[in-house]
């Protein structure tokens, strides 16, 4: 090869790389049209990297007793200590929401459920008082 075809050369290869260290330096921007996000579950976690939210597909079960469980969509809040204490489920046979109360009660919630053609909403105390109203 000759002297001008390796100067031509080295100049192509040149300009190659700095096109290609130009795109490199470029800010990125995020798309001006939202896309879609799909996955399996999705968990939202704070400055220590506690889990402080989810949203998850359980799958079909059994529960331990035998009971069939449905394929569930589960949506959890979580205190910082950890308490899941707000629940959204839903399933095809029934779906519901809880609050429970703080960290340390086992029995102060609120159940809020729709299963089959029946509805109900459940009151419970710590201290073991319970109201259950239906329709």
């Amino acid at each position: 090869m000759n002297r001008a075809t390796l100067l031509a050369l080295t100049v192509v290869n040149l300009v190659l790389l700095l096109v290609t260290i130009s795109f490199q330096l470029r800010p990125a921007f995020a798309q001006g049209d939202a896309s879609v996000l799909r996955a399996r579950g999705l968990e939202i976690v704070d400055a220590e990297g506690r889990v402080r939210a989810s949203i998850k597909v359980l799958p079909a079960s059994k529960s331990p007793n035998g009971d069939e469980q449905a394929e569930t969509v589960l949506l959890r809040l979580i205190t910082e200590r950890g308490r899941p204490s707000v629940k959204i489920a839903a399933s095809e046979p029934s779906s519901g929401l809880s609050f429970a109360g703080p960290t340390g009660t086992k029995d102060t919630y609120v159940i809020l459920e729709s299963k089959g053609t029946a509805s109900s909403l459940k009151l419970r105390s710590e201290n073991g008082r319970e109201q259950v109203v239906t329709p």
